[in-house]
């Protein structure tokens, strides 16, 4: 037994009874539509199917790599528009999740912590810009909702001389720890209550926990920097209105105090 899990007909059955667990448990539960499971569960094989063959081609090439990691940014953009429901001005989160990659992507591959080479690159960057793209996601969430149900407060910091931008930081700043606890609490359980991704990972393919475990703490702080830069940049944009509902009437809009 080498310790990897192959694809076969025993990995089929197990699968197909935890789906089939999931949808009694919706039904006997009232959780919603039982259909969501199946079809989240083969939507997740297709993806997962279509990325392993483009991984195994691509990774054999930098150039390549690099084509998937921009690829999976941009998908990263278009998810986090469409949590946010932030419309057209959700384009702005590309600078948002770009500025949370950009802070530790570069360091990773200049100090040489992780090699220069596809097959490296793409799963450290796709692990750092996935939770980046939640907490992002998150952050704009929160903050859009925060101003809007509070938008009296708003209006009662700028009618104390406060600028528009400081009126809304006002109200959004707070929920910018409800992006980041996530995050934050991976960190503070990994290896007590969780054994994250990585990890697992890692330790399956070579079999060496001491490997495993600079390879997670590695991503988990590189979580903590990206995601705190991401919150921030979002919950700024926010504030500046360059980040706003796609369809409200009367609330957060510019002062013409």
């Amino acid at each position: 037994m080498n310790g990897v899990i192959t694809p076969g007909l025993g990995l089929s059955v197990v699968c197909t009874i935890m789906v089939a667990g999931a949808v009694v448990v919706y039904l006997a539960a009232g959780l919603g539509d039982a259909a969501t499971v199946p079809r989240a569960a083969l939507r997740g094989t297709a993806q997962l199917a279509v990325i392993a063959l483009v991984l195994a081609a691509a990774l054999a090439q930098l150039w390549s790599s690099i084509v998937v990691l921009v690829v999976m940014f941009g998908a990263a953009i278009v998810t986090s528009a469409r949590r946010s429901n932030a419309g057209r001005s959700a384009a702005w989160l590309a600078l948002a999740i770009g500025c949370g990659l950009g802070s530790v992507l570069p360091l990773l591959l200049v100090s040489g912590v992780v090699p220069f080479e596809g097959v490296a690159l793409v799963p450290i960057g796709g692990i750092v810009l996935g939770g980046t793209m939640t907490a992002t996601s998150l952050a704009a969430r929160r903050a859009l909702d925060a101003i809007e149900q509070r938008w009296g407060e708003v209006e009662a910091a700028l009618s104390l001389g406060l600028s528009d931008r400081d009126a809304r930081l006002e109200v959004a700043r707070p929920t910018a720890a409800d992006a980041l606890l996530p995050g934050v609490d991976q960190t503070r359980t990994v290896g007590l209550v969780t054994l994250p991704g990585a990890f697992v990972g890692v330790l399956i393919a070579s079999g060496s926990a001491i490997q495993a475990g600079a390879v997670q703490i590695l991503v988990l702080i590189a979580l903590l920097l990206a995601q705190s830069c991401a919150v921030a940049i979002t919950i700024e944009l926010v504030s500046r209105t360059k980040i706003r509902r796609a369809t409200r009437r009367g609330v957060g809009r510019t002062s013409s105090r």
